[in-house]
């Protein structure tokens, strides 16, 4: 089984539609896709209905935390999505997410760059606004040359020139809150420090020991040593072991399934949740 269980689509920051995303992922020869959009669940419906024959989807989304001034990643799957605590809190993100990108479009504006709001939200669509569609606003003027580029000091990068915090939540309210809707956490690319400042390992410890229950590994942001490391961290503290592309479609150059997950890990995270199942294709549409 190929198992791939961090995918974006156009309901966040991805470039595909979640139609596409699951098309794309069975044209790839995964067996199983999650789509983990950024603090949502809208693309739900439409993956499901357009989900192929011999494609298995996993619900999820990606959630926005910060722990110590540090901004992290969870990854939640299978939770019950209408689960009134955790919606009320991804909502609570969600809508920060305009008013954040407002300020970083006129802090990029003070710095002397031809960004505007409505090249902006042009880019992000229907989707979550966020830093990549800045980002992706930055390469079409020319600024930087790519998208990862832009996540830098002097741009966009926690604590850059035009860097706006927005709201997140605790990492470990995310966890109980995760529980509590039935679902399982997975702190997402922990050791990308090209990102910025990383979790120390005594935070994911406690984290650990709140019910968190897996770490992702292999990723396209962790090279070969912290791969190591990671590992022998998750060994140390019981976690789950997870590998994913975190696919953007087009906005990144990572493919689906270049990292996966042990087909081993993927059924003890379908065990442990409650909140919602495995959706398999029947054909889509």
């Amino acid at each position: 089984m190929r198992i791939d269980l961090h995918c974006h689509s156009t309901a966040s920051d991805g470039t595909d539609t979640p139609a596409e995303l699951v098309r794309n992922a069975a044209a790839a020869g995964l067996d199983v896709v999650a789509l983990t959009d950024h603090d949502t669940t809208r693309g739900y419906r439409e993956a499901i209905a357009a989900l192929p024959a011999g494609l298995t989807l996993v619900t999820g989304a990606e959630l926005s935390c910060r722990i110590a001034g540090v901004s992290m990643h969870m990854l939640a799957y299978l939770f019950d999505p209408e689960e009134p605590e955790l919606l009320a809190e991804r909502e609570l993100v969600r809508d920060d997410r305009v008013p954040r990108a407002r300020g970083m479009v006129a802090r990029l504006q003070e710095l002397g760059v031809p960004v505007t709001w409505e090249q902006v939200a042009r880019i992000a669509g229907d989707g979550s606004v966020g830093r990549p569609h800045v980002a992706t606003a930055l390469v079409e003027l020319g600024v930087v040359p790519s998208v990862d580029e832009a996540f830098t000091q002097d741009w966009l990068a926690d604590g850059g020139r035009a860097y706006v915090e927005k709201h997140e939540t605790d990492p470990f309210e995310a966890i109980r809150l995760v529980k509590g809707a039935g679902g399982v956490t997975v702190f997402a690319h922990p050791g990308a420090s090209k990102r910025g400042r990383t979790v120390p390992e005594s935070a994911i410890a406690e984290m650990a020991a709140a019910g968190l229950d897996g770490i992702e590994v292999d990723h396209m942001d962790h090279d070969e040593d912290t791969r190591v490391r990671l590992r022998g961290l998750a060994a140390d503290l019981g976690l789950l072991v997870t590998g994913s592309s975190d696919y953007h479609g087009s906005r990144k150059t990572v493919a689906l399934g270049e990292c996966t997950t042990d087909p081993e890990v993927y059924g003890e995270i379908t065990r442990r949740a409650t909140g919602a199942f495995p959706v398999p294709g029947t054909g889509g549409n």
